[in-house]
């Protein structure tokens, strides 16, 4: 059982009580009318679910790195889910957030040995940045206070191997998978007079323009990482071994 904290209201309402208020700024960085400037320490939990996920962004990846460790190694930790479950139930604060590949074989939560609450998870085909995802990744950043956010591609990605196609081929995909093809064709152009296989190092460069873009494009993350309080990395999970190699 979890007594030891009871808040007065549950904190995920107070969690989107400030998203909302975070939603209602304006260009200038005012909010409108009514309500008070949230800044983005002030939007983060005072009182953190987990305590232990209370960390900055360097001791994130440092944990990071030590749970890929275990999980190559084969010593994951044993999670006790059922304790976990009802501390959750008030609120989150990850202390790392993940955008990877919806590849089935890739699973986050597994490579880093962490359990649920641990990490605020974005998946897409590509691993690569969209609006949503964006929105996605600001939320754990300005709301939830996540202090690391890691992109994180693989070996043998079908996605990038359909951008090639578009673009060397002119090959043509049913549905919305042509469009996630055109997305990567930027990244895999670059790759192009890289020496070496063309789709690692397609692989490769996506991870880069991903975090070149999450730093770059987005205010909220901008002002995060300017003030010290958020760090943007990435990696390539290995299939064969599990490791995650560390690239940007």
């Amino acid at each position: 059982m979890c007594t030891a904290h009871k808040p007065a209201a549950p904190a995920s309402l107070i969690e989107r009580r400030r998203f909302l208020q975070l939603a209602t700024l304006g260009a200038g960085g005012m909010l409108l009318a009514g309500a008070l400037p949230v800044s983005l320490a002030e939007a983060a939990p005072s009182l953190p679910i987990k305590p232990a996920n209370a960390i900055n962004a360097a001791q994130a990846l440092d944990r990071l790195k030590e749970g890929n460790q275990r999980y190559v190694a084969g010593v994951t930790k044993r999670h006790d889910f059922m304790t976990e479950r009802e501390a959750l139930v008030g609120g989150q604060n990850p202390f790392a957030a993940v955008l990877s590949c919806a590849d089935s074989r890739i699973a986050p939560e597994h490579a880093f040995d962490t359990t649920r609450g641990d990490l605020f998870a974005v998946r897409v085909a590509g691993n690569f940045v969209t609006d949503d995802g964006l929105a996605s990744l600001e939320y754990a950043v300005a709301v939830l206070g996540t202090p690391l956010i890691a992109v994180l591609g693989h070996d043998g990605c079908g996605a990038v191997s359909a951008g090639i196609k578009a673009l060397q081929e002119d090959a043509r995909f049913p549905g919305k998978i042509q469009g996630l093809a055109e997305a990567l064709k930027p990244s895999v152009k670059k790759a192009l007079t890289t020496p070496g296989d063309l789709l690692d190092n397609a692989i490769a460069q996506n991870v880069l323009d991903s975090v070149t873009r999450l730093r770059g494009e987005s205010k909220v993350l901008g002002n995060a990482i300017r003030d010290g309080k958020l760090n943007i990395v990435g990696g390539i999970y290995r299939l064969g071994s599990g490791q995650v190699e560390w690239i940007a």
